[in-house]
């Protein structure tokens, strides 16, 4: 699957379980009537618990500019998950999950409807509630374990 290039989306969520964010390429849309999305999770991670348990959830597609984000909720540079969400700015739209202020191409605000468990990872199936439209950009794209655009 690394030869599979495929967008980079930065997945956050907040509510009573606290907030989470990762960096993610397994992301797709389900249904337009109503709008829906498809998120795959990795169980290794039992904060991504949190995902499930808040019942929200937002999809920020990234922009180029956004590497250095995508990088950091990937892990890298060994930040404490609560610390990643200092390397941006953040809003909220109808279910308080934080969505970028910059850097997303657009951010999908989803309510939980559906969560599943597949092999290594928990599928979430969220229903838009909200969108934000971002500035026309180059796509970050992850091919062949190394960020590009497009």
């Amino acid at each position: 699957m690394s030869h599979f290039a495929a967008a980079v989306h930065l997945i956050t969520t907040d509510g009573p379980a606290g907030r989470r964010g990762v960096t993610a390429t397994s992301v797709c849309s389900v249904s337009d009537a109503p709008a829906t999305l498809l998120v795959c999770l990795n169980l290794s991670s039992p904060l991504n618990d949190r995902f499930e348990a808040n019942g929200v959830f937002a999809v920020n597609m990234l922009s180029a500019e956004a590497e250095p984000v995508a990088r950091i909720f990937s892990g890298q540079g060994g930040l404490e998950p609560e610390a990643r969400f200092a390397s941006a700015r953040w809003s909220t739209l109808s279910t308080g999950s934080p969505v970028l202020e910059s850097g997303a191409l657009a951010s999908f605000d989803c309510r939980l409807v559906d969560s599943r468990i597949v092999a290594t990872h928990r599928v979430l199936i969220g229903e838009v509630v909200a969108i934000r439209q971002g500035e026309p950009a180059s796509s970050l794209l992850y091919r062949d374990r190394r960020y590009r655009t497009l």
